[in-house]
């Protein structure tokens, strides 16, 4: 079967997709729970964290709504330059908290300075960024937008969303000071959906000691209670974390750096393409996502005629997200794919074209 080119769900290496055919665990044994914190122990080293790496059976943006409840009892800024900034956003406002929004363009990074001007306005209890906006391909200054709010506001939590970057990008979580990490597994980290994954600071944790109705499923204190314990409250996916612990020994057999120079190096290769073709990138030059590229229809090409060519040949592209359908179109570059699919596709789209 030939690759999807598409920002998850990705293809699974038949390694760890065959992981997920063990036989079944009690989830209550020792023999479980170790398989269980060694994959939670490796995971870290994708975050850059020494804390501790929360393992629940959702998708990232179930981790998105664990944050608001566990960290906030009122107020919320939500930065938003993309589909995913604006659902966390309406995750906190449907969880009754009091969120504002802080914004950039669509396609433009967000301005370290207008987020600080913001906490500087209104004492917020955490500000929610998403890293890698998968709607628009574009890869926001995380580092420098935690170092300008830690400076104004140093009490507000800092928390992130990377779904569509964790493992394709270098995260330093703990030198950035960053509280709260979220991604889930269909995207970068090339695992089947399912599986959420949240790095959680010892600060954060304490914060979550001082929220009320936090909420039973998400209650990351409960969380905590049954990592150091046994593994979670309630049945984890154990088909999911044989994967994982899989995922991660191949991950550490490639090297982080090597990992992360494929994906930079697949994401120069397509977005060279684009240009080369006449196409306009969306995302800013200098934000431009590592693991997902959107490219703006400059050709008016038909989206469902190209997936329907190139779906001969078992590929598969993504149209543009909400109201980006059919102006844009989003090559992924993430997961197990390497430069020889990249360019089985490209020369793929160029014989649509021609």
């Amino acid at each position: 079967m030939s690759p999807l080119f598409v920002p998850g769900p990705v293809d699974v290496h038949t390694e760890v997709a065959l992981a997920q055919t063990y036989p079944m665990m009690a989830h209550r044994s020792a023999e479980f729970e170790e398989i269980f914190h060694g994959a939670e122990n490796k995971s870290r080293m994708l975050f850059g964290t020494q804390y501790r790496v929360f393992l629940t059976a959702s998708s990232g943006t179930g981790l998105q709504e664990a944050a608001v409840r566990n960290f906030a009892n009122n107020t919320v800024l939500s930065c938003a330059n993309g589909a995913f900034g604006n659902r966390w956003y309406d995750v906190a406002i449907t969880n009754g908290k009091e969120a504002d929004k802080v914004e950039a363009p669509w396609g433009q990074p967000l301005d370290p300075d207008k987020v600080a001007a913001a906490l500087k306005v209104k004492d917020y209890e955490i500000l929610t960024i998403v890293h890698n906006e998968t709607s628009t391909g574009l890869a926001n200054p995380i580092a420098q937008i935690a170092a300008a709010a830690r400076e104004v506001s140093p009490d507000s939590l800092i928390c992130v969303d990377a779904v569509s970057s964790l493992s394709g990008v270098e995260f330093r979580m703990d030198e950035w000071g960053i509280d709260f990490i979220l991604t889930s597994s269909q995207k970068a980290l090339a695992l089947p959906p399912g599986l959420g994954l949240a790095a959680t600071s010892d600060r954060a944790l304490a914060r979550a000691e001082t929220v009320k109705n936090r909420g039973w499923y998400f209650d990351l204190l409960r969380l905590e209670k049954h990592r150091t314990t046994n593994s979670t409250p309630a049945t984890p996916p154990i088909s999911l974390v044989y994967a994982l612990e899989t995922q991660m020994d191949r991950i550490i057999a490639e090297g982080m750096h090597n990992r992360f120079t494929r994906h930079s190096e697949m994401a120069n290769r397509v977005q060279h393409w684009a240009k080369n073709r006449g196409f306009g990138l969306f995302a800013a030059n200098g934000y431009r996502s590592q693991t997902v590229t959107t490219i703006e229809n400059t050709h008016n090409l038909d989206i469902a005629a190209l997936n329907a060519e190139i779906g001969l040949r078992e590929m598969r592209i993504a149209n543009g997200y909400g109201s980006l359908k059919n102006k844009t179109f989003r090559i992924a570059h993430m997961g197990e794919l390497v430069m020889k699919e990249i360019d089985e596709l490209l020369s793929a789209m160029d014989k649509f074209m021609a």
